[in-house]
């Protein structure tokens, strides 16, 4: 009878697993076709002509030229065949050929996604730690200059646009100081296999801290309100009168109601992340998929920004997804709830 039960309850759970994954999946694929029928039509009416800007403007070709450079990249079609064509190929794994770099979507996309992870990555990272801690200390010293100065900080941060921090940055740390390159990913005139560990991360580190300023303020000001509302409960109150005090208070009482809403924010900022990197690389020249994405949306270049849109929005999803899954797997009463 108790194998039977517990049968039972793996069965259940299972099909809760299958029935979850199953409407998650259907709503990426909602989000992607909405996605590329929204980037098709307002690039489609962005008044930039794709053979104006694949040709240059000080280019002279002769009337036949022009057309069949049309032709070849099938943009002598109306806007929706030339739709119904990408989204036929779509279905079959094709994402097309980028205009500006005349390679495969999919590889332009691989190349640049490679560059741009490290540098999101150690932004991701940092500004979750950074902000997390910061967090802490103006929630645990509420009201005091400590929080006070915090709270400017992450307000001034979180209100200051990512192409002022990324040139506030430059000239502080490249032009004054020196410390830094103006930008790139590595030394200029030097092959890609030549260049060092220690020079990819010499020119990593202000692109990197441009992003993780970004993300440092929500977490933080989010952090230190839930901490504060937590130190403010009757359950502290009693522990305070048992003793406890300091950071062992708040590592033994607070950690686990503060910690899940920064998990769900830090995925959360996946999108902000993502959006910030494209400033910040074109700001810093940084060759990652965020320039790329801007080199597209100026030059018309339809296929390449249309897979891009398709892999951020498919990034931001899966960042949004896993948050659910570390949620339940850190509250019990969110895993047994489910």
């Amino acid at each position: 009878m108790y194998l039977l039960k517990v049968d039972n309850e793996v069965l259940r759970r299972g099909k809760n697993i299958l029935r979850y994954l199953g409407i998650n999946f259907l709503k990426i694929l909602i989000l992607m076709v909405l996605v590329s029928i929204v980037t098709f039509t307002l690039v489609s009416n962005s008044g930039i002509n794709p053979v104006d800007a694949y040709i240059g403007a000080d280019a002279q070709i002769s009337p036949q030229q022009y057309q069949n450079i049309a032709v070849h990249w099938g943009l002598d079609k109306s806007p929706p065949e030339r739709f119904l064509a990408w989204f036929t190929n779509i279905l079959r794994g094709d994402m097309g050929v980028s205009i500006i770099y005349r390679q495969p979507v999919i590889k332009v996309i691989g190349d640049r996604f490679k560059v741009s992870l490290v540098l999101m990555g150690t932004a991701w990272i940092f500004s979750g730690i950074i902000g997390f801690s910061l967090g802490v200390v103006a929630g645990a010293n509420k009201g005091r200059w400590l929080d006070k100065v915090i709270q400017t900080f992450c307000l001034i941060m979180v209100s200051a646009p990512t192409f002022w921090i990324a040139l506030l940055l430059i000239m502080l740390f490249s032009v004054w100081l020196g410390w830094f390159p103006l930008g790139l990913a590595g030394p200029i005139g030097k092959m890609a296999e030549d260049i060092t560990w220690g020079e990819r991360i010499h020119h990593l580190i202000l692109p990197a801290l441009t992003l993780s300023i970004i993300g440092i303020s929500g977490i933080a000001l989010h952090t230190r309100q839930k901490l504060a509302d937590v130190l403010e409960t009757d359950y502290i109150l009693f522990a305070r009168a048992r003793g406890e005090a300091g950071l062992g208070l708040i590592k033994r009482h607070g950690f686990r109601n503060i910690l899940l809403p920064a998990i769900t924010l830090q995925f959360a900022s996946l999108n902000e992340l993502f959006g910030g990197s494209v400033l910040a690389e074109q700001v810093f020249s940084y060759p990652g998929l965020g320039q790329a994405a801007t080199m597209a949306g100026l030059r018309s270049d339809v296929p390449l920004l249309l897979g891009i849109t398709l892999f951020s929005a498919l990034f931001v999803f899966t960042g949004n997804f896993m948050a659910d899954i570390i949620y339940g797997l850190i509250s019990p009463e969110i895993r047994e709830g489910s």
